[in-house]
């Protein structure tokens, strides 16, 4: 027995000596909270007894409770019991708790009145004091809720110690009611990612005021010093009334002095059931490319699609996967989804019926290369629309491999526009690429001959009047986070520790988004008669050296110290910019600004029909030199640059 005492007071003195860890106790159960107010309510009936009796200036001698004393208390606790006080979590506590509370006080206070009115009418003798009822009343809710409030506040504090490391100290751009919801959200969060410091005015007018107790700082300097000043390590934007313009000033300003830079959600826009801190998102690069967003005319894109057969191919790369996501938003008939490549179809596949569960569609396998079983396609679905992403695209693969660019990028455009005008689709749109303009590569090249098919076949379209199929393309830049593209490229190399490699320090190219890329090829689908080549405003080219330092300070490191960017010389076939539109070439407007009609040489049909046939044929025999020779001779602009095909190039005397 002395053994097993000695053992539970080592035990015991050895918890003692734990540092106690709040976030691994448990919630008290329900019997225990009882137990608590229980213990609350006899102490404020004791509490009472030294109230009345300093009042009555009477001795106070008794330390028991009265017959009348275990009754109110009795019915206190019933009422409690009635009214579930002990079901909440005592650190969580809410108005609702108090309110609980107090109608529990009410309803004990009412009971005892009844009682000693009872008793009176039948005995004819008090029971108890009123006063004193009023007073143990009182003195009960008083004690039940501050009980609560002091343990939820000792659980804050800690939290709050606790994280206080863990915290990152922000500043919020923004006074709106926007801001203020975001601020108090993300104050109240436990346990709390950010420490709040101030909200950022740009107008200035609120500087001597607070908000939830915390300053207003007037605007009066760039923000990256008043995060210095603050001692600020963050800063989250949630003003919505930014325009694009200062967004970006904003974010490269704190993103050239190493802070970080989050982007609040609009409050109607929060996610319920989600932890407010996970969709308080980084910048990304995509939120501060310069150029304003396209605007685009949905009906007209619905008037186009809505009840329709659509077939697109190319359909699980980055661009048609977009265009499918895109087009099953507009309710079609049917859509088709074709490609060669087997398991991004299936994702694609999985993708498009868990979002669109009432949607009719088909995952085709099928190579657009071969013309025999992309007839087979058209003969049994017979598309009304077709949207041709189906292409490589990788410029030096493709200069390595020209006779794979002419089968899958003439070829398969030719393959797929024949069948489309022999079918009487009712529009082909085409999507290719600024490289096709200028052309210094077999990849743009082989685009840039496609471009020439379609238009010519649109021509021919148009002196047969029994097909009225409109043949539309589509050109613009750079897309980012697209297969293949600089951006993933360069988060890769950021994930293993870099460096990043860059080809030249002065290469410069127009970017624009995967969704708006898409969005477009829907409205120039929507838009064209047949015959147009569209191309976009993208606004100032980029520096693909400041894209780099700006994706590198979006991940929160520092470019050449924490980072380090390398140039390792310009790649087969690639120059140093792009262009949208070749030198013989002008444009047209459209009602949409940032959208214009490139006017180009028109080839007949009948001659690059044979020229592509040649270039076919050379292809198939594989032979590098002449298929290229051919090329450019099709295509007198292309000139190859940092290529072996340079000696083939027509030089202009």
């Amino acid at each position: 027995m002395l053994k097993q005492l000695r053992q539970a007071l080592f035990q015991v003195l050895e918890s003692s000596r734990k540092k106690i860890d709040f976030k691994n106790i448990n919630y008290l159960p329900r019997w225990a909270i009882l137990c608590f107010d229980i213990a609350i309510l006899l102490i404020a009936s004791f509490f009472t007894k030294i109230i009345v009796s300093k009042i009555q200036k009477a001795a106070f001698f008794s330390l028991g409770f009265s017959t009348e004393e275990v009754i109110i208390v009795t019915i206190n606790v019933l009422f409690f019991v009635l009214f579930r006080t002990y079901a909440g979590l005592i650190r969580h506590s809410t108005f609702i708790d108090a309110a609980k509370f107090f109608l529990a006080s009410i309803a004990t206070s009412i009971t005892a009145l009844a009682v000693y009115y009872g008793y009176l009418f039948l005995v004819g003798q008090e029971l108890f004091s009123i006063p004193q009822l009023f007073i143990y009343s009182i003195v009960s809710f008083c004690g039940l809720f501050l009980f609560r409030i002091l343990v939820k506040q000792v659980f804050q504090v800690y939290q709050r110690y606790n994280d206080e490391e863990a915290r990152l100290n922000v500043l919020i751009y923004g006074t709106g009611e926007n801001a203020i919801a975001i601020a108090s959200a993300l104050k109240s969060e436990n346990p709390s990612r950010y420490k709040i410091l101030g909200f950022i005015d740009k107008d200035g007018k609120n500087k001597s005021k607070e908000i939830l107790g915390l300053p207003i700082i007037h605007l009066n300097r760039k923000t990256a010093v008043l995060l210095r000043i603050y001692n600020a390590q963050a800063l989250i934007i949630a003003d919505s009334t930014l325009t694009k313009e200062e967004n970006i000033r904003i974010v490269d300003n704190c993103l050239e002095y190493n802070f970080k830079v989050f982007r609040a959600p609009l409050i109607s826009d929060i996610e319920k059931h989600t932890n407010l801190s996970n969709q308080i998102q980084k910048i990304q690069i995509e939120d501060i490319l310069e150029r304003e967003p396209i605007k685009l005319d949905n009906k007209l894109v619905a008037k186009e699609i809505f009840n329709k057969c659509i077939l697109v191919t190319g359909g699980a790369g980055s661009i048609g996967s977009e265009i499918v996501r895109q087009v099953a938003n507009y309710k079609p008939s049917k859509l088709l989804i074709l490609d060669q490549a087997e398991s991004p179809l299936y994702n694609i596949q999985l993708e498009i019926k868990n979002n669109f569960p009432n949607l009719n569609f088909e995952a085709i396998i099928a190579d657009v290369r071969k013309g025999e079983v992309i007839e087979e396609v058209f003969k049994e679905h017979k598309p009304q629309v077709v949207y041709h992403a189906a292409a490589y695209k990788h410029v030096p693969l493709m200069e390595k491999h020209p006779s794979e660019a002419i089968f899958a990028n003439v070829l398969g455009t030719k393959n797929v526009a024949d069948l489309s005008q022999r079918f009487k689709a009712e529009k082909f749109v085409m999507v290719s690429t600024d490289k096709a303009v200028n052309p210094s590569n077999v990849m743009g090249a082989s685009k840039r001959i496609a471009e020439i098919y379609v238009q010519a076949l649109q021509h021919k379209v148009l002196a047969d009047s029994k097909s009225k199929t409109q043949f539309v393309t589509t050109r613009f830049g750079n897309v980012l986070g697209s297969n293949g593209s600089v951006v993933p490229l360069f988060k890769r190399q950021i994930e293993e520790g870099g460096p990043l490699t860059i080809t030249h320090p002065d290469i410069i190219r127009y970017f624009m988004t995967i969704p708006e890329a898409c969005q477009l090829v829907l409205e120039a689908g929507a838009m064209g008669n047949g015959g147009e080549i569209f191309i976009f405003d993208m606004g100032e080219a980029v520096k693909i050296i400041d894209l780099a330092k700006k994706i590198i300070r979006l991940a929160g490191f520092v470019p050449y110290k924490d980072i380090d960017i390398k140039v390792v010389g310009l790649r087969p076939g690639e120059k140093l910019y792009e262009e949208l539109l070749s030198d013989k070439s002008t444009t047209l407007p459209t009602y949409n600004n940032k959208i214009m009609i490139a006017k180009v040489e028109n080839c007949s049909h009948s001659q690059i029909n044979k020229d592509i046939h040649e270039l076919i044929t050379l292809a198939k025999e594989d032979e590098k030199n002449a298929i290229v020779k051919k090329m450019k001779d099709i295509v007198p602009e292309f000139l190859s640059m940092n290529s072996d095909f340079e000696i083939f190039d027509k030089k202009i005397v």
